[in-house]
């Protein structure tokens, strides 16, 4: 089962014990996938234009929590009228009335991501939305969301207003709104997953590319300090230069930390930094007076 359907799975248990809010999520149900009919003897019928079985299961029981209406039952036309005026024309965005309260607008948010809501694999990516087939039921959906403080977008695909969310966090308060706390730990758990993996790819890049800097430094000190060898002499370079010199040839791998634990008495990494500055400083100023000599050590 996919994440999608076992957050709708989740949704699709969650019956509200207010009366209120079971309309505004059945209106929702109803305005995205509801239709209103008549069978072949001319009764009454309502339905739901929809493949997900929980949908159907979901939009029943509120039907008969809320209206007494049973699947096996022919309405009346009083009846029908009863549950068209409280639920609305589903052909247009919902009644504003219908979510006056918070908790009615959570009920809507979790009809219409039961109805036309989709969401992707969080371990691959983020990626939340609602495609609606018209675009003032797309901006409702908006206007709704942004209400719980939660940014979404529009974008028109085919003959759809999708209404998406992008946005890791954003999905989980959305979840927290739509109350699927079972799927908003499942992806929270994911998300912590998929950040430690980030955290330690970039840790072990950063390691790896200041191990490779170091090597890197490490190759153009021994190189100058050759080159001062033949060029210029170490027994010319003043004694602490000259030692550094030495030791370094000695230990061409060594960090600069460690290298300095080879002095007597030792010194720390600063020290052994500015010294090798210094030879190579040097190392420059013999080359500029030997410019033919520059490529000779290898």
């Amino acid at each position: 089962m996919s994440f999608s359907s076992e957050v709708k799975e989740e949704l699709a248990k969650h019956i509200s014990p207010a009366r209120h809010c079971r309309i505004a999520e059945l209106a929702a149900i109803m305005n995205f996938c509801g239709q209103y009919g008549r069978d072949e003897k001319g009764a009454f019928t309502i339905g739901f234009q929809t493949e997900n079985e929980a949908v159907v299961r979901k939009g029943f029981t509120l039907l008969r929590k809320t209206f007494n209406i049973d699947t096996d039952t022919t309405l009346e036309e009083q009846k029908m009228r009863e549950v068209f005026q409280k639920l609305g024309n589903p052909e247009e965005p919902a009644s504003p009335l219908l979510m006056k309260n918070a908790c009615c607008q959570r009920a809507f948010l979790r009809g219409a991501f039961l109805s036309i809501g989709s969401m992707s694999d969080p371990a691959k990516g983020y990626h939340l939305e609602f495609a609606c087939s018209d675009e003032g039921k797309a901006k409702q959906l908006q206007g709704l969301i942004k209400g719980f403080g939660i940014e979404s977008k529009i974008i028109l695909r085919k003959k759809y207003h999708v209404v998406y969310l992008k946005e890791g966090a954003g999905i989980v308060d959305l979840l927290n709104v739509c109350e699927a706390p079972v799927s908003l730990m499942n992806l929270e758990n994911l998300r912590i997953l998929k950040e430690m993996r980030n955290s330690v790819n970039r840790r072990v890049n950063c390691e790896t590319a200041n191990i490779a800097k170091t090597v890197n430094a490490a190759a153009r000190q021994v190189e100058d300090i050759k080159y001062l060898q033949i060029y210029y002499g170490l027994q010319n370079l003043p004694a602490a230069l000259r030692e550094m010199a030495e030791v370094r040839m000695d230990h061409p791998d060594v960090p600069l930390k460690e290298l300095g634990e080879y002095f007597n008495p030792p010194i720390g990494k600063s020290g052994v930094n500015h010294r090798l500055r210094k030879l190579s400083e040097i190392a420059e100023k013999v080359r500029s007076c030997h410019p033919a000599a520059k490529d000779s050590v290898e």
